[in-house]
């Protein structure tokens, strides 16, 4: 396969063209009209956390400007807007008794603002910011955050599930599970890397399939929408092809990443084998009298199981992956895994060091989704380039990589017969990259974070996304067609030198 052949065709008509933001990267009012603070408001507003000390407390200034946000999205005429709703601007202290009814009233403004424009909402209902109070009480650790969960979302089915048929419960889960409680980078930076992002992953499995049974159970009837999960994974090519080891071991890496929750989701209600294998026989080597990943009970496991309506992966890069034998006296959901991770030959640099470009991964990526979860309708919830602040509206590398990250999801669903549904650009505009702060920007849009008006530019990329998705993809034309046909007869065919490159003969 050559893996750098441009392929043209198009999408089929209905195709799913949209952006992507989430709350709080991009709304700001951070305390406005009686919105509870949120795990990472506590965090970014602690000195020394973010570069520059930055923070989400304005962002792009959303929460005032849905008129500039509609205007964007309306000129770059996308069928889809996936967007998070702010638990705590809902519920300020993650309880439905602490309704915020202007925190309603923006989202409904917003929704119909969508809706008017003929743009579907793709609304999550949570990325990553959970109310402060929530967190009080252990957060995700807490298996009674499961019932709180389903009351938010309950009413969220209830009071904008009229308009919004497209439902995703989690942002990345592994995210928050390893980074969160594993690596303690992100909110809420618990640093318990052996046991911590099990117990967490655990419960938002259970999390997610007790509100998609409430959706199917009160809403799906009346309002047909459907509810899935996003889900984060890189591509893993093994070190050689050929070494059963290698390919072993890179199919334990995507295990261990995406089969975590997809494979309880899309397979049989559990974890992967390998992992219950890896994680239970460190274990026990360990001295441990149980394994540190838990089990679910065949109740669990027949309440997990089905519970997500079309696969959502977010995916940004590849890695190489090759086996190794890990340390034993470090209990880690990292070292569980027995590989190491490495950047592809081919990689392109970005502004985000661990996210090297890499579009051919995305092809095979989709290829293993398929093969792997029994072919589901597949849609791209989240994939994009940062950029550095230097750049501003000319962002030429983002060009590049929508060309040819597109362009692989394209042969996925024309060559191989991957059912890809939709396609959602990372992001809309520039806004607050979590731990990054403002020191890059993956936005289609220019925000000038200076201004108090956080003005919004175009960058030639949001051109460019605008011809890909009005025509349904890259349609072969004229300009592009091979040229097939023959010189006149006579031509005159030669090759050519030059003296001073041949000549080895050095004069005195």
């Amino acid at each position: 396969m050559d893996l750098q052949l441009y392929h043209y065709g198009t999408f089929p008509e209905g195709f799913h063209w949209g952006v992507l933001s989430s709350a709080y990267q991009v709304e700001g009012g951070w305390n406005a009209d009686g919105k509870g603070p949120c795990v990472w408001d506590t965090f970014t507003q602690k000195p020394g956390n973010i570069p520059n000390n930055d923070n989400g407390d304005v962002a792009c200034d959303s929460y005032n400007k849905i008129d500039a946000d509609l205007y964007m999205l309306r000129a770059l005429k996308v069928k889809t807007y996936r967007f998070s709703l702010s638990w705590s601007r809902i519920f300020p202290n993650g309880y439905k008794s602490s309704l915020n009814q202007k925190g309603v009233d923006y989202y409904n403004r917003l929704i119909d603002g969508l809706i008017a424009n003929n743009i579907a909402p793709m609304v999550t209902l949570y990325h990553w910011d959970l109310p402060q109070a929530l967190q009080n009480i252990n957060g995700w650790d807490n298996p009674e955050m499961i019932n709180i969960f389903n009351e938010y979302c309950d009413f969220c089915y209830a009071t904008f599930g009229d308009r919004v048929k497209f439902w995703i419960t989690f942002n990345e889960p592994q995210t928050i599970a390893w980074s969160g409680y594993g690596l303690g980078q992100i909110p809420p930076n618990v640093n318990q890397p052996g046991d911590a992002p099990y117990r967490v992953a655990h419960n938002l499995l259970k999390a997610h399939a007790q509100v998609y049974h409430t959706y199917d159970e009160k809403y799906r009837a009346s309002q047909g929408g459907l509810v899935s999960i996003s889900l984060n994974a890189e591509w893993a090519e093994p070190l050689d092809i050929n070494v059963p080891r290698e390919v072993v071991a890179a199919d334990r890496a995507l295990q261990f990443q995406l089969g975590w929750f997809a494979h309880p989701i899309f397979k049989n209600g559990d974890y992967p084998d390998a992992m219950k294998w890896q994680v239970g026989n460190k274990s026990e080597l360990q001295g441990l009298t149980e394994s540190r990943l838990p089990s679910f009970t065949d109740e669990d496991k027949a309440f997990i199981q089905g519970t997500a309506d079309v696969f959502c992966i977010n995916t940004y890069t590849t890695k190489v992956v090759h086996h190794v034998t890990s340390r034993l006296d470090i209990e880690s959901y990292e070292t569980d895994q027995d590989v190491e991770k490495d950047n592809a030959d081919d990689s392109i640099n970005t502004a985000v060091n661990e996210q090297k470009a890499v579009a051919w991964g995305l092809r095979r990526l989709l290829n293993w989704l398929k093969e792997e979860y029994g072919d589901p309708e597949i849609y791209i919830t989240e994939n994009g380039v940062a950029t550095g602040t230097a750049i501003t509206v000319d962002d030429t590398d983002r060009i590049f990589f929508l060309n040819t990250y597109i362009d692989e999801a394209l042969k996925a669903h024309n060559l191989d017969g991957v059912r890809v549904k939709g396609y959602i650009a990372s992001s809309l505009m520039d806004s607050f990259e979590w731990l990054k702060g403002y020191t890059v920007g993956y936005g289609l849009h220019y925000v000038n974070f200076k201004l108090s008006s956080r003005p919004r530019s175009p960058k030639r990329s949001a051109h460019l996304y605008f011809d890909i998705m009005n025509n349904n993809g890259f349609p072969l034309t004229e300009d592009v067609e091979m040229l097939y046909g023959h010189f006149p007869g006579g031509f005159m065919w030669s090759t050519a030198s030059a003296s001073y490159q041949v000549q080895s003969i050095l004069t005195n």
